[in-house]
């Protein structure tokens, strides 16, 4: 095999693995305390305060405070170990909020999307959840990674085409 192929072969296996790493950069995952578990701190949050977690779930809801801040409300999912993404069972142990010094444009931060947050804990909230009043973590966010859904296209049986012809 020539020095050339060989290059090659090695340029692409550096970019195809390269999309595969955390995206939570490696100082704040040094910080996190991977023994805590969401479902330790959500029975008492004000005890890890000042913890750094990383966490993430679906998006419930954005909402823009008037002094520029913004609040997201997120259904949690456990992460994938290696990319921090939200794994695809819907396994939950609660709800947390993030709290974004900035806004965040709720048609980009929106319901069902699927986000991966690293932040320090700041205490709790109580708020009404239906007809119970529910406690949330609260996360001050310092890095947020907003993941996109892959594309994915209708499966078209064979016997379907355009124009209603059948193909075979």
């Amino acid at each position: 095999m020539s020095n050339r192929v060989r290059s090659l072969i090695v340029i692409c296996c550096l970019v195809f693995c390269s999309g595969c790493g955390h995206v939570i950069s490696k100082d704040l995952r040094n910080k996190v305390d991977p023994s805590l578990t969401f479902g330790e701190v959500i029975q008492n949050p004000i005890a890890y305060k000042g913890k750094t977690v990383v966490w993430g779930g679906e998006i419930v809801q954005t909402l823009n405070q008037k002094n520029g801040t913004a609040e997201i409300e997120v259904f949690q999912i456990p992460l994938a170990s290696r990319t921090d993404a939200p794994k695809a069972a819907k396994d939950s142990e609660g709800r947390f909020l993030i709290l974004a010094d900035k806004y965040l444009d709720p048609n980009l931060y929106q319901k069902e999307k699927r986000i991966t947050v690293a932040g320090e804990i700041l205490g709790e909230q109580i708020k009404p959840l239906g007809d119970m009043d529910y406690r949330y973590p609260i996360i001050s966010s310092k890095q947020i990674h907003l993941w996109k859904e892959p594309n994915y296209r209708p499966y078209l049986p064979f016997s379907l085409s355009v124009g209603g012809a059948f193909s075979f």
